[in-house]
């Protein structure tokens, strides 16, 4: 699954997760949206890197992702990436799609609304953490 994946979204990255002390929230395709040990997680992969995102109050982002546990794995994101699925659909949830709209959710997006149709995991591993999330009172 990671190979396609990464062909689809021309990406050398293939997955996503929210980190949440010694787990991980994440949408994976044989168990859908779930916790995971971060140990487990990190087994898993062939690479990967850890980015801190800095957010105003990252309870409510921990707290939206894990309202959304036992959805199931959204297959038809894969195709969507072709066809631009909106993937703003809260009935099933590819990871990257998941950690966009936790992020919205809680009141801390992560992109615009206007690009909010599609995330992969390319499109988070991009961001910029020192540059986002600048206010003007």
């Amino acid at each position: 699954m990671s190979a396609v994946i990464r062909a689809f979204s021309f990406s050398r990255w293939s997955h996503v997760a929210i980190i949440d002390g010694d787990d991980v929230i994440e949408a994976t395709a044989l168990h859908g949206v779930c916790r995971t040990p971060v140990v487990d997680a990190i087994n898993r992969a062939k690479r990967g890197e850890v980015v801190e995102f800095p957010a105003l109050d990252p309870d409510r982002i921990i707290a939206a992702a894990a309202g959304q546990i036992g959805k199931p794995y959204d297959y038809t994101a894969l195709i969507g990436l072709g066809l631009r699925r909106d993937w703003q659909e809260s009935d099933s949830w590819f990871c990257s799609e998941l950690v966009a709209w936790a992020f919205q959710e809680a009141g801390e997006p992560l992109f615009r609304a206007e690009a909010m149709h599609r995330v992969t995991p390319e499109h988070i591993w991009m961001l910029d953490p020192s540059a986002r999330f600048q206010f003007q009172q």
